[in-house]
């Protein structure tokens, strides 16, 4: 499949692998060195869209004229915003946290068009969890899919205590396809 005239915005495999699976590949992949520090009394939503915007707008400072996509996903339990867990014991709270509850995720996408027009958007999605035994939250945390990531990652075990999603399972994953798409269209690549 070839490549797509734009660069991803994110070292992130995941976000990687879920534009290959729609076609788009970027001729260019790489990390924005961005502060992610959550402003004092900055709501999640505003939280993901600026990282998203932020890091696209590091890159496309990098590569002017070039199309850059970049996404920003975090959990978020009440107005929450879940940090990574630093070690075992403090993702087991986390995961005592969201058991039998919902939460949501928010993805954050930002495009950065040639011309630096910027596509700005934030998509929502709703996790219920099934109550998880103890049992079962160390088991699940003893699996080690949890670190370098925020919360978890539903792509592996752990769907099997995800009672209902509703909205974009691939924004849970880290960039909403649907949305990338139509703004990369939208920037001109195709």
């Amino acid at each position: 499949m070839p490549e797509k005239d734009f660069i991803l915005a994110s070292c992130s495999p995941q976000r990687l692998s879920l534009l290959k699976q729609i076609g788009y590949i970027p001729m260019k992949v790489e990390s924005a060195d961005i502060d992610e520090t959550p402003k004092r009394f900055e709501r999640p939503t505003e939280y993901v869209k600026r990282m998203a915007k932020e890091k696209a707008l590091a890159v496309a400072a990098k590569y002017p004229h070039k199309v850059v996509l970049a996404g920003d996903t975090v959990i978020v339990s009440g107005t929450k915003i879940l940090q990574k867990a630093p070690d075992a014991e403090a993702q087991k709270k986390v995961m005592r946290l969201l058991s039998g509850k919902a939460h949501k995720v928010l993805s954050g996408i930002c495009v950065v068009a040639a011309d630096g027009r910027v596509s700005l958007k934030c998509v929502s999605t709703r996790i219920v969890m099934k109550k998880m035994t103890e049992k079962e939250i160390n088991e699940y945390v003893a699996t080690n899919e949890w670190v370098g990531c925020a919360g978890y990652k539903i792509e592996g075990c752990l769907a099997g205590f995800v009672k209902k999603i509703i909205g974009s399972y691939s924004s849970v994953v880290g960039l909403p396809l649907f949305e990338a798409r139509n703004m990369l269209n939208g920037a001109g690549v195709k």
